[in-house]
């Protein structure tokens, strides 16, 4: 049992592990189309509120966004988002780097996925976690930046937000061995559920 790793070494997490079912996400199996999400949005599809991505796919008359369709979105689903320029440019350059590669980013290892990615300018850690942790599925995964685990281990393991949070969390995530992403996963669906709105 996977849990089993968490609970031996944190007691706070068995509490989060215990009082509910981890919810399963179907993953849309395309990188290129996450990353957009991402880049749009800010969000990771699967966990959005906003809509944003989703009312843009919507409107261009599509259900996943390709190298091939992307016109169509930036047509008719983008074109109206009042969008930062460098966020635009971000989009042209990462559909220019996948219009030119031909790697298979479920065969590559977590360290080759991100120096692909990294390499894209504009394109940052945290976009690629959620590659990593909802696409790719891989076991280990610690978005130590994104905004929603931030707010939820602060809540439940009493951090000080002011001094050196990074380190805080890191430090905590330790214990859980090689599936640090099992728990981000029950940490932010706990957060969820409990419908938590905290300042970081």
């Amino acid at each position: 049992m996977e849990e089993q790793v968490l609970f031996n070494q944190d007691s706070i997490l068995k509490q989060v592990v215990v009082s509910m079912e981890l919810p399963s996400f179907a993953s849309t199996n395309q990188v290129f189309h996450v990353v957009i999400s991402c880049i749009i949005e800010q969000q990771i599809h699967y966990r959005s509120s906003k809509k944003i991505f989703a009312n843009a796919l919507k409107r261009s008359g599509i259900a996943y966004v390709t190298p091939e369709n992307f016109y169509l979105l930036e047509l008719h689903g983008i074109s109206n988002l009042k969008m930062a320029m460098n966020k635009y440019e971000t989009l042209l350059r990462f559909v220019e780097y996948w219009s030119n590669q031909s790697k298979d980013f479920y065969a590559l290892m977590d360290e080759e996925v991100i120096k692909e990615l990294s390499s894209i300018k504009g394109i940052g850690q945290w976009t690629i976690d959620m590659v990593l942790l909802y696409t790719l599925k891989r076991p280990n995964i610690f978005p130590v930046d994104d905004f929603h685990l931030k707010q939820v281990m602060i809540y439940l393991y009493q951090l000080d937000p002011k001094n050196k949070l990074k380190s805080q969390m890191l430090q905590i995530a330790e214990k859980w061995g090689n599936q640090k992403s099992l728990a981000v996963l029950y940490l932010l669906e706990w957060k969820k559920q409990h419908k938590l709105v905290l300042k970081v």
